[in-house]
């Protein structure tokens, strides 16, 4: 128990340590007037892709002549009982709504075991 308890205090202690640094590191970004300077590097120059030779494809044939692919009919599923409809009962009407009180107090009650005693002045 006292070996879990060690280890559960070095661990909050270090994650302590760690959040200060985080929040200096915060307020010095806060601090700082503007972006940093980058310098500007040159850009290089690259070689152009070369290009390649484009290989020659028959056309695609097209028209109304062309053969459509047939598909498989669905298959037909047995249909099964059919399920009677239910109705429900109408519900019952409620006649009246019970009464809640609008005003609300506002104020915490005093408790006598929880309040100090009167103030008083020794002559």
């Amino acid at each position: 128990m006292a070996f879990n308890n060690r280890y559960t205090i070095v661990f909050f202690a270090a994650f302590a340590l760690i959040s200060i640094d985080v929040g200096l590191a915060a307020r010095h970004l806060l601090q700082a007037t503007g972006p940093p300077n980058i310098p500007n590097l040159p850009k290089p120059n690259l070689p152009s892709i070369p290009s390649l030779p484009q290989p020659n494809l028959p056309p695609l044939p097209t028209g109304p002549n062309l053969p459509k692919p047939a598909l498989p009919p669905l298959p037909s599923f047995p249909i099964g009982p059919s399920i009677p409809k239910v109705s429900l009962p109408p519900l019952p009407s409620i006649t009246s709504l019970p009464n809640i009180p609008l005003n609300i107090p506002t104020t915490i009650p005093s408790i006598p075991f929880l309040t100090p005693p009167p103030s008083t002045t020794s002559p």
